[in-house]
């Protein structure tokens, strides 16, 4: 398997990447497509899904990190300090986060595929010569911790599931991938920047009359350093910030997709990425822990429009993941409440996380970056000022008092889309298709 993964041709890999949905297993109907499998469902074999584990999470190496981490006079350059995690992975990450924890869900259990950071950084090295040596199973059962033993899974029914997709996803005898993003860390990196002297954004909260998110003291026009000036072009809403801080966290999710589909396809097994996306479904199926909110909290409603959501019965509890802990170990744990007592102390955590002297992610002796002298390096990174922290502790906090969580549109993590990785059934193809429409060679399965 190995052998045919690491000769087939990357262009061909590009060239043949395709959604292709009908297992050894299935039945379809409904339509000019119907058809049922004399097949029995045939699993992956753990070979195969531990080369689809290393495309979708795989550590590979140490980022570059090229930028430039003190301010030039003469350039107004500066803010490197924006990276968090020097170690690469398979799918490129904003800032080095590595925000998608991947699930793994099959017949026999689920797991969580343990994240760069989830590693101590002296494991770094090991895992780098384990994956260049090609033992992806070896990667693999070091990397998965195992959440429950059976196959994980929503309903099958609207709004969870759409209809076109209930026949073919996350079915027995399938792999199913699921990357789920922990986007508090990305948000609390992203606000340091942006409320960093050299940026000096501002934000105002579009569903309160565009008053100031809590950062009124920091404005410029108070003798801060925040732009609140419209006409600077520095200034921001919550909800725009927090798009942005979302699509972020879905491109990294999109390229995990993308190195399953072309694995699969140099595999020469079927695959296809699907939504995936509810505000709560996947999470609690997984066994989060669970934190119920009114939706008048949520949507920031004031005490009038609250009342009558209640006294109309519309005020309805929204369930939101906080967190994920198995056997008192807590496997993912946001930069936020429950976690913290509060939203500043989670940002003083957050702080310390990178550049806690010995311990932060740029402080730790260089012991996982790719630097000859990576300790001369990283004190020559700067810190984040005094004003900055305060700044987004006063942001962050405000978010969190007034929605409830943080993110304010839906909480500390998210779900999009997923992959299903499974051995395809040929009679379907060679009934309903052109000869060589699956575009696998002899050695696919489908053949």
């Amino acid at each position: 398997m190995l052998d045919r993964l690491g000769g087939y041709p990357l262009l061909d890999a590009l060239r043949g990447r395709r959604s292709r949905r009908f297992a050894k297993g299935l039945a379809l109907s409904g339509g000019p497509l119907a058809f049922a499998s004399s097949r029995r469902p045939e699993p992956l074999t753990t070979a195969e899904e531990a080369a689809l584990a290393f495309a979708a999470s795989g550590v590979t190496g140490y980022a570059l990190a090229e930028l430039p981490y003190q301010t030039d006079v003469h350039s107004n350059s500066g803010g490197g300090n924006i990276m968090t995690h020097f170690v690469g992975r398979t799918a490129p990450s904003g800032d080095g986060i590595h925000s998608q924890a991947v699930f793994v869900s099959n017949d026999d259990g689920t797991w969580m595929l343990l994240r760069p950071q989830d590693f101590p950084r002296t494991a770094v090295p090991e895992l780098v010569a384990a994956a260049r040596a090609g033992k992806l199973v070896d990667l693999y059962e070091r990397s998965r911790v195992q959440i429950a033993d059976a196959r994980v899974e929503v309903p099958r029914e609207m709004p969870f599931v759409p209809p076109f997709n209930t026949w073919s996803a996350n079915r027995p005898g399938t792999t199913y991938f699921l990357p789920v993003a922990e986007v508090s860390m990305l948000y609390l990196n992203l606000l340091l920047a942006a409320f960093s002297e050299e940026l000096g954004y501002f934000v105002v909260d579009e569903r309160s009359g565009y008053r100031p998110a809590g950062l009124a003291r920091f404005a410029r026009s108070r003798g801060g350093h925040l732009h609140d000036n419209v006409a600077a072009g520095r200034v921001a809403t919550v909800s725009s910030l927090e798009t942005s801080i979302y699509e972020l966290a879905a491109i990294e999710q999109g390229a995990i997709i993308q190195n399953l589909g072309l694995v699969a396809t140099a595999l020469g097994i079927g695959g296809f990425a699907h939504f995936a996306s509810h505000p709560f479904a996947w999470p609690r199926a997984l066994g989060f822990r669970m934190q119920d909110l009114r939706l008048s909290r949520i949507i920031g409603a004031g005490r009038v429009p609250a009342t009558v959501m209640r006294l109309t019965r519309q005020d309805l509890p929204m369930p939101t993941a906080v967190g994920l802990e198995r056997a008192g170990a807590i496997l993912l744990k946001p930069f936020c409440p429950p976690y913290y007592a509060s939203m500043a102390q989670a940002v003083r955590a957050f702080v310390d996380y990178k550049h806690a002297p010995g311990t932060g992610t740029q402080r730790d002796g260089g012991a996982a970056t790719a630097w000859r002298d990576g300790s001369k390096i990283q004190a020559g990174i700067a810190p984040y000022s005094e004003t900055a922290i305060a700044a987004t502790a006063a942001y962050a906090q405000y978010v969190h008092d007034r929605y409830g969580r943080f993110p304010s549109a839906g909480g500390p993590f998210r779900t999009v889309v997923a992959f299903q990785a499974h051995h395809l059934d040929a009679e379907f193809y060679e009934r309903f298709y052109r000869p060589d429409t699956l575009g696998l060679d002899p050695a696919g399965d489908a053949r």
